[in-house]
C-alpha cells in the first residue's frame, strides 16, 4: 500500500514537472506584446522626426532599437483608427464611422486581437482610452480584455486625481492620468511575467483638455510656441517618460528579448504645429491628418535601425502580430490588412507588391446618405483625394510630399483608376450599412446599463428647442442635454433588450429653482412613466486645470437622481423616448442620462 502511494506520488510529481515545463516552454516560445498608442500626437511630435523643440528620448530609442515606418497611415480621427487596429479591418466594416453618439461602437461580432490572443492562453489587459463602445459586450471586457482600466468615451474631462473605471467598476485615482495608466500597465506586466501577455496602453494624451504637470509645462516655456503646441509637447514628453518606465520594466523582468513593443499614434496633430511640412492635421484625409509614426521592436527578429519605406496602415497590425505569434485569424472573418513581417525582417521586402490604402472621413456624427464620402486613396507614389466640395485632386507624393500641386489634369488615367478603386472599396466596406447600433440592455454581465445623453438622438435636431452641451452641440463623450426650452422636444435612445424582465429607470438631472415643478415623460414600447421634478438641483459647472481655455465641452457638474419607475420588457428592440409634459419656468431640465437596472 505504501509503495503504491509512493509510486502515485512520483507519477504525479513527474506529470507536474512535465506540465510546468511545457508552460515555461510555451511562455518562452510565445512572444509578449506591448502595444502603445497615443491620442492626437502627430508625426512631427517626435524629436527624431526633425523637431528640435520637443524631447522624446524613449521614442527615439525605440525607433533605433527596432524598425521605423516611413509611411504608416491611420484614420483621420480616434475611434475608426482604434477599430481598425483591434480587428485588422477597415472601421466601416466594423460599424464604426464616428467618434460619439454611438457611432464609435464596434459590432459585437467583430473579433479583436485581444480575443484571438486570449483564446491562445495570453493574459490580456488594456489601460487607457477604449473608444469603441461602453456597453457590454462592446466594452473592452467583452472584446477579449480580461483587465481594463481607463475610460470608454472619446475624451476624459479630468487628468489629475480623477475617477476612472476598472472592469466596469468606478475607481478614484491619485496623480496625473498618464502616470496612473502606466502604473496599472506595469502592475499587469509584473503579475503576468511568467506567461504570455498582451498589454495594450492607449494613452489619452496629448488629446485635450490641455492639462499637464507643471514641470513639463515650465520646460516648454520661452520656445516661441503657442499655448496649444506648448502643452502638446509637454504632454508628449510626459508620455515619453512613461514609455521609458514601461521599457525599463521589461528590462528589469528580463522580458525585453521576448516582447514585441509597438508604438504609434491614432491620427494627426490636434493643433497647428510642426508636422514635417505635410498638408492637414487631425480630421484631414490628407497626409498630415493620417500619416503617423510606427516603431516596432522585437529583438532577434527585427534588425535595429530598420527603416520600412513601403506604405502600411493600422489594418496591418492585427495580421502582423498573429504572424509573429504564429497564430491564425478567426475563420470566416476576412482581414483587410496584411502581415508586415516580411518588411520588418527583410525576408521578401523587394518583392512586396504595390497596394492601395483607403481613408474615409464621415462628418457630423450622423448617418451618411448615398453619396460617396470624403476620403482618399494612397499608393506608394500617389494620393487621390475626394474633398467636401465634391471634387477630386491628385498628388505625386514622391515629387511633391507637401501636396502643393494638383496633377489630376496631367495624369487623368491615374486619377480615373484611383477614383474607381475608392468607389468600389466604399461599396464593399459599407455593405452592412450605417444604422445606429442599439444599446444592449440586460446583458448577463451588466446589471445596470447607463444610457448617456450623448448617445441619444434629439427630436427635433439640436438647436431647435433642445441641445447637447458644448461648442458645436455635437454630443461629444461627456456632453449632456441642455437648453431644453421646448417641452415637446425629445431625446430618443435605441435599445436592444437582451434579457426579458423588470427594469427600473433612474434619471440623472439638474434643474434650476425657477424651473422646478416641470413634468417629464419617458416612453418605452407601450409603457409610459411620468415624473415631476419637484426638487431643484442647480450646481455650478466644474472647470479643469486647463493650460488653454476650452469650451464647456470639458466642463463637468454634479447630478441629482430621480427614480422614474419600473417597466416590464420582453426581448427585442425598443426606442426609449424622454420628452416634456409641462414647463413651469424658462426651460425644462438638463439631462446627463438614464440608468436602466435589471431586477434580480
Amino acid at each position: 500500500m505504501r509503495r503504491s502511494r509512493f509510486l502515485n506520488f512520483v507519477c504525479c510529481f513527474i506529470l507536474a514537472l512535465v506540465f510546468s515545463s511545457s508552460q515555461i516552454l510555451q511562455a518562452a516560445d510565445s512572444p509578449n506584446v506591448l502595444l502603445i498608442m497615443t491620442d492626437d500626437q502627430g508625426w512631427g511630435d517626435i524629436r527624431s522626426h526633425d523637431n528640435p523643440l520637443i524631447n522624446t528620448p524613449n521614442q527615439d530609442l525605440l525607433a533605433k532599437q527596432g524598425a521605423r515606418f516611413d509611411r504608416f497611415y491611420v484614420s483621420p480621427v480616434c475611434a475608426p483608427t482604434r477599430a481598425a487596429l483591434m480587428t485588422g479591418r477597415y472601421s466601416l466594416r466594423t460599424g464604426v464611422h464616428g467618434v460619439t453618439r454611438g457611432f464609435e461602437s464596434m459590432r459585437t461580432e467583430e473579433i479583436t486581437i485581444a480575443e484571438v490572443l486570449k483564446s491562445e492562453e495570453y493574459a490580456t489587459g488594456a489601460f487607457g482610452k477604449w473608444h469603441n463602445g461602453r456597453h457590454y459586450p462592446m466594452h473592452p471586457n467583452g472584446q477579449g480584455f480580461e483587465e481594463f482600466f481607463g475610460f470608454c468615451g472619446g475624451h476624459w474631462n479630468s487628468y489629475f486625481d480623477t475617477n476612472l473605471e476598472h472592469n466596469k467598476r468606478p475607481v478614484e485615482t491619485k496623480g496625473y492620468i498618464t502616470d496612473v495608466l502606466t502604473d496599472k500597465a506595469i502592475e499587469f506586466i509584473k503579475q503576468n511575467q511568467n506567461k504570455p501577455f498582451f498589454c495594450y496602453v492607449p494613452y489619452n494624451a496629448p488629446h485635450s483638455p490641455w492639462i499637464v504637470p507643471e514641470k513639463y509645462w515650465k520646460k516648454y516655456a520661452n520656445k516661441g510656441l503657442d499655448d496649444r503646441a506648448r502643452c502638446a509637447y509637454a504632454m508628449v514628453e510626459s508620455v515619453d517618460d512613461n514609455l521609458g518606465r514601461l521599457m525599463q520594466t521589461l528590462d528589469d523582468l528580463d522580458l525585453s528579448k521576448n516582447t514585441i513593443v509597438l508604438f504609434l499614434t491614432d491620427n494627426g496633430p490636434n493643433s497647428n504645429r510642426y508636422n514635417g511640412g505635410m498638408r492637414g492635421r487631425k480630421g484631414s484625409i490628407h497626409e498630415g491628418g493620417i500619416r503617423v509614426p510606427l516603431f516596432v521592436r522585437y529583438p532577434g527578429k527585427i534588425k535595429p535601425g530598420t527603416v520600412v519605406k513601403q506604405i502600411a496602415g493600422h489594418i496591418d497590425i492585427f495580421p502582423t502580430l498573429l504572424d509573429f505569434c504564429d497564430f491564425d485569424a478567426a475563420p470566416g472573418i476576412p482581414l483587410d490588412g496584411k502581415s508586415l513581417v516580411p518588411l520588418l525582417t527583410n525576408e521578401s521586402a523587394e518583392d512586396w507588391p504595390e497596394r492601395m490604402i483607403f481613408t474615409d472621413r464621415l462628418f457630423r456624427n450622423s448617418i451618411p446618405g448615398t453619396e460617396l464620402p470624403v476620403g482618399s486613396v494612397r499608393t506608394d507614389r500617389w494620393r487621390a483625394a475626394y474633398e467636401r466640395n465634391r471634387k477630386w485632386s491628385l498628388y505625386d507624393m514622391q515629387a511633391d510630399p507637401g501636396q502643393k500641386k494638383d496633377v489630376a489634369k496631367a495624369h487623368p488615367q491615374v486619377l480615373k483608376q484611383l477614383k474607381a478603386a475608392y468607389a468600389d472599396w466604399f461599396k464593399d466596406v459599407s455593405s452592412a450599412g450605417f444604422e445606429p447600433i442599439p444599446i444592449p440592455v440586460g446583458h448577463p454581465q451588466e446589471n445596470v446599463t447607463s444610457v448617456p445623453a450623448n448617445e441619444s438622438f434629439l427630436k427635433p435636431e439640436a438647436g431647435q428647442g433642445i441641445n447637447y452641451s458644448g461648442k458645436g452641440h455635437n454630443g461629444y463623450a461627456n456632453s449632456w442635454i441642455e437648453d431644453w426650452t421646448d417641452p415637446n422636444a425629445a431625446a430618443v435612445w435605441h435599445l436592444d433588450v437582451l434579457t426579458p424582465g423588470t427594469y427600473t429607470l433612474t434619471l440623472k438631472y439638474t434643474c434650476a429653482e425657477k424651473d422646478a415643478g416641470c413634468q417629464i415623460q419617458t416612453k418605452i414600447g407601450d409603457q409610459t412613466l411620468t415624473a415631476t421634478i419637484s426638487k431643484p438641483h442647480d450646481p455650478p459647472k466644474i472647470g479643469n486645470q486647463d493650460r488653454v481655455e476650452q469650451s464647456d465641452n470639458y466642463m463637468r457638474k454634479t447630478w441629482a437622481t430621480i427614480e422614474l419607475g419600473t417597466v416590464a420588457l420582453q426581448k427585442g428592440r425598443y426606442d426609449l423616448t424622454l420628452t416634456g409634459l409641462k414647463k413651469t419656468g424658462t426651460k425644462m431640465i438638463d439631462v446627463k442620462g438614464i440608468e436602466i437596472a435589471r431586477g434580480q
